[in-house]
């Protein structure tokens, strides 16, 4: 286990609307997720997953409370602490139920893309998308657009993409949802060893109970609140 916590929020509630219209998506939830740790998320649709996930991504603020990253307070309520975009693209990667990878480039372009936004040179992104593509098991399909791959293989390029900028964590909603249950085994397996192995906390928003069996934490939400579940055992 790596040192420090990859994410804490404290209290995050989120308010639509007011008076006769309010609507309270998401109330007081708290989760702590350490480097290295792999989280899931569990719920209904209209739980506040999604809420949940694109506050602690830095992209919807809570309505109150706060969000630390790697020990940084970056989101007190609406205020944030710091420039949102550079953070994000440095310190969070995404996972997405599709794999939303960009058609007209290759699986190693995809990758590399990502580091050149962030400042690597061309030529140090190209090496380090190999190596991530090689360390995810489709350094094979590198030159293959995203067409010519499986959805388990487009899935495996998204990671690499998400550990582009070596983040903090790594958030995924949904990530196995269009994948059998075998292949999406092998993608939430790949969470765990990249979260163990990269030191990256990692929180998987899913419905797929089947592979629960990968995640060191498990919480629930529900009509808008959170809670921290029974780790499952066995498969």
């Amino acid at each position: 286990m790596h040192d420090g916590f990859a994410i804490e929020t404290h209290s995050l509630t989120k308010v639509y609307g007011s008076g006769n219209t309010e609507v309270i998506a998401m109330h007081d939830a708290t989760m702590t997720v350490r480097r290295g740790e792999v989280a899931a998320l569990l719920g209904p649709s209209g739980s506040g997953k999604s809420t949940f996930l694109t506050a602690i991504g830095l992209i919807n603020p809570p309505t109150s409370g706060s969000v630390k990253i790697d020990g940084q307070l970056v989101m007190d309520g609406p205020a944030s602490q710091t420039n949102l975009r550079t953070f994000r693209r440095k310190h969070i990667g995404f996972v997405f139920q599709k794999s939303n990878l960009i058609p007209f480039l290759s699986a190693i372009e995809n990758v590399q893309i990502a580091m050149e936004l962030n400042g690597t040179t061309p030529r140090s992104a190209r090496k380090q998308a190999m190596e991530l593509l090689d360390y995810l098991g489709v350094a094979d399909r590198a030159d293959g657009l995203p067409t010519a791959l499986s959805g388990g293989q487009q899935q495996r390029v998204a990671v690499a993409r998400a550990l582009a900028n070596k983040p903090s964590i790594i958030l995924a909603d949904e990530p196995t949802a269009a994948l059998d249950s075998h292949r999406g085994q092998q993608v939430m397996e790949l969470f765990a060893r990249v979260a163990h192995e990269q030191g990256a906390g990692v929180v998987v928003v899913t419905h797929d109970h089947r592979s629960l069996s990968v995640f060191d934490t498990i919480y629930e939400m529900e009509d808008g609140l959170m809670r921290k579940g029974e780790k499952a055992e066995g498969g």
